[in-house]
């Protein structure tokens, strides 16, 4: 192996593990658990909205239930004492009768306010039972990307560490001032310090060199090295 086709197996080990790396830190599977995490955060948020209004009507059908109660016994109270015999004045007996038409007819339009805020409820009770299964299936969906990211990193993390134990064996093979010439190059190039040149052209920039640099090129020993004009990458001839 040439200290050129040396060089191109570490370039192609590079480029490997980048590859790799991008794919790590951007898993698909990661994108759809934030797009999950972000749909149960906004079900959360409208959940609480449902709950929210759910306990106020709540509350309000309770003070009713509670009036109700209370009328209830009072108008019992007062049905008892008329039918004891203990009232024998007709216009007492009158009142308490009116009292108990009164207590009645209150309750009536208590009963009805109560089953107007019981019908209010009913779609909010709907809506948190579709909500609380929507959470369910979205905790699950959550549960197994986790275990979709987690394998997947496993096998990348893997990978990498094959690729960057191949590239060091390769890259001891090459001469220390080459290599670190790569280096210097690598981060200016895109992550591409050498690219073979194909007949006038480079194939990092994919530009052709001009006819004098390329007759130039061909002239050099061919351990020496060589960049591309236009980009400044090595050139393996």
């Amino acid at each position: 192996m040439s200290r050129w086709d040396a060089l191109l197996s570490v370039q192609e080990h590079d480029t490997a593990a980048d590859q790799l790396a991008h794919r790590l830190a951007h898993l698909e599977s990661r994108e759809h658990l934030t797009d999950v995490m972000g749909e149960l955060g906004r079900l959360e948020v409208s959940v609480a909205d449902v709950e929210a209004r759910r306990h106020d009507l709540a509350r309000s059908q309770q003070r009713l239930e509670d009036e109700i109660t209370t009328l209830t016994e009072k108008a019992a109270h007062h049905d008892k004492a008329l039918y004891s015999g203990t009232i024998g004045n007709p216009r007492e007996l009158q009142a308490l009768q009116d009292e108990i038409a009164a207590l009645k007819r209150r309750i009536s339009q208590l009963e009805d306010q109560e089953l107007e805020l019981m019908e209010q409820i009913e779609p909010l009770d709907a809506e948190l039972s579709t909500s609380a299964e929507r959470r369910l299936a979205l905790d699950d969906r959550g549960e197994a990307l986790r275990a979709q990211i987690a394998e997947e990193e496993v096998s990348i993390e893997a990978e990498l560490e094959r690729v960057h134990a191949e590239r060091a064996s390769i890259s001891a093979g090459v001469e220390p001032e080459l290599l670190a010439e790569y280096e210097e190059l690598r981060p200016q190039s895109g992550g591409i310090a050498i690219a073979r040149m194909v007949g006038g052209s480079c194939g990092g920039c994919h530009l052709s060199l001009s006819a004098v640099e390329v007759d130039r090129i061909k002239k050099l020993p061919p351990d020496a090295p060589a960049h591309c004009e236009e980009c400044g990458r090595l050139l393996a001839r």
